[in-house]
C-alpha cells in the first residue's frame, strides 16, 4: 500500500501525524479527528481510517499509564460501564465502512466535530453535579457508534468528562483509557471489516513514529505554557478540521 502512496501524500500523512501527537500531547484528545480529517484530504477515507488506528493505539498506550497501572485501572472500573456500553457498538457499527458512502461518512464526522468546536468556543458548558447512568449510557452508545465507522469519538467523551469537571490529571489519564481501550477494539472491528489487512498496516504503522514524537513535543511544551490557551487553539484546529470534511462531503 505505501509503493501505491506517491511521496507528497506520504510526507503530508508523516506531517498530519505528527501535528495530531502534538495537539494530544497537549490536551489528551483530538488525534483521530485531526488525522482523519488531514488524511482525507490526500487519500481515501478508508485508507485514512486505516491510518489513524495503530498510532490511536500507541498514543493512547502511553497517555493512559502515564501514572502507572493502578491509576489506570482505577479509571477502568469507575467507567466501566461507559467502555462497555461504547465497545459493543463501536463494534456494531464498524461494518457500516464497507457500506456507507464516503460522503456520509465525512459529514458524519465533520458535523458533530464542528458543533462540538463552536459549543466549546463560544463559552457552553453542560454541568453535571452527579454521575448518571442514563446519561452515561447515551453518550456511551453515540461515542461508539461515530468511533466504529469513524475511528472519532472524542466529542461526546469529552464532553462528558468536562461536564463531570474531571481534574485535570485523571481526564487525561481516563481519556486514554477509554481511547486506548477503544482503540484495541477499533483494531479488531476493522480486521473484521478488511479495512485493516496486509496492505494497510505497513501504513498506519508508518505514522507510529510522527505520531508519539508530536506527543512527546505537545507534553513538554504542556508543561511550559499555559493550558486554556492551547486548548483554545486546539478548538480552533477541530472547527477547520470539521469545516474542511464537511467541505470535502459537499463538494468532492
Amino acid at each position: 500500500m505505501i509503493e501505491l502512496l506517491s511521496p507528497f501524500a506520504i510526507f503530508v500523512a508523516c506531517f498530519v501525524a505528527l501535528g495530531a501527537g502534538l495537539v494530544k500531547g497537549l490536551v489528551g484528545f483530538a488525534m483521530p479527528m485531526i488525522m482523519i480529517s488531514g488524511l482525507s484530504s490526500v487519500i481515501a477515507p478508508e485508507l485514512a481510517l486505516a491510518g489513524l488506528i495503530l498510532p490511536t493505539l500507541a498514543t493512547n498506550g502511553v497517555q493512559a499509564l502515564r501514572q502507572g497501572w493502578k491509576a489506570a485501572w482505577g479509571s477502568i472500573r469507575r467507567f466501566r460501564v461507559f467502555l462497555m456500553v461504547g465497545g459493543v457498538m463501536l463494534l456494531a457499527s464498524a461494518q457500516l465502512v464497507r457500506i456507507m458512502p464516503a460522503h456520509v461518512m465525512l459529514l458524519a464526522i465533520g458535523i458533530p466535530m464542528t458543533l462540538f468546536a463552536i459549543s466549546q468556543l463560544m463559552g457552553f458548558a453542560l454541568v453535571l453535579r452527579q454521575a448518571s447512568q442514563r446519561v452515561e449510557i447515551a453518550i456511551a452508545a453515540l461515542a461508539g457508534f461515530v468511533g466504529g465507522f469513524s475511528g472519532v469519538w472524542g466529542p461526546p467523551t469529552v464532553a462528558y468528562l468536562t461536564a463531570l469537571n474531571t481534574e485535570k490529571h485523571e481526564q487525561m489519564r481516563v481519556q486514554g483509557v477509554i481511547y486506548g481501550l477503544g482503540a484495541v477494539l477499533l483494531f479488531v472491528a476493522h480486521v473484521g471489516s478488511g479495512v485493516i489487512r496486509a496492505e494497510t498496516v505497513p501504513f498506519s504503522a508508518l505514522l507510529v513514529v510522527p505520531a508519539l514524537a508530536g506527543m512527546w513535543i505537545g507534553g513538554r511544551l504542556q508543561e511550559r505554557i499555559d493550558q486554556a490557551g492551547f486548548r483554545r487553539a486546539t478548538l480552533v484546529v477541530l472547527l477547520l478540521a470539521g469545516a474542511n470534511l464537511i467541505r470535502r462531503a459537499v463538494m468532492g
